[in-house]
């Protein structure tokens, strides 16, 4: 599918019906007493980019601090996909002892409803964070959940392409 054809297909989500509680350059911005204010006990990060090198399915020493401190301050975590291979699931696992929840034969939303039952958490006491407003942003909002909108952790060294619609997608969501 063309660039144009992709941006194209996005336009009836972008005319600002989607707007994040946080929209922050990256996920290090998240601020842990904000969300405890805030009475969220659950974090779910989308798997993509937002919390792993992409292609290598790595995480920085930084990325492994951070998801520390969250444990550290008793947030329940989990990571949400629906469109990787088994391969790149098990690959990511071996990194990290958060379980992954991605049967990409079904909806975003009915997979974090999976979550929430096996964390024994309610939606409203969750955030989800991801990099794509219109998938993991409206997950999250379809599930009731608070939602973060950051860049991905490799975002920099994205092909042009990707960068640009994920650019199209923030600057068209209201802010």
């Amino acid at each position: 599918m063309s660039l144009t054809k992709k941006i194209i297909a996005y336009s009836p989500l972008l005319k600002g019906r989607i707007k994040p509680d946080y929209n922050l350059k990256n996920i290090f911005e998240i601020d842990i007493n904000e969300l405890k204010k805030k009475n969220i006990k659950g974090i779910f990060f989308d798997l993509d980019s937002t919390i792993t090198v992409s292609k290598s399915a790595k995480f920085t020493d930084k990325t492994r601090a951070f998801i520390k401190s969250l444990e550290d301050n008793g947030f329940k975590l989990a990571i949400i996909s629906n469109n990787y291979s088994d391969k790149y699931i098990e690959k990511v696992q071996k990194e990290i002892h958060i379980k992954i929840y991605y049967p990409a034969e079904k909806p975003q939303t009915e997979i974090i409803k999976k979550a929430l039952n096996d964390l024994d958490i309610k939606a409203y006491e969750c955030a989800m964070v991801g990099d794509r407003p219109v998938t993991d942003i409206l997950a999250g909002y379809n599930a009731g959940m608070m939602t973060v909108l950051v860049d991905g952790i490799d975002a920099e060294n994205e092909n042009l392409p990707t960068r640009f619609i994920r650019r199209i997608e923030r600057l068209t969501i209201k802010k």
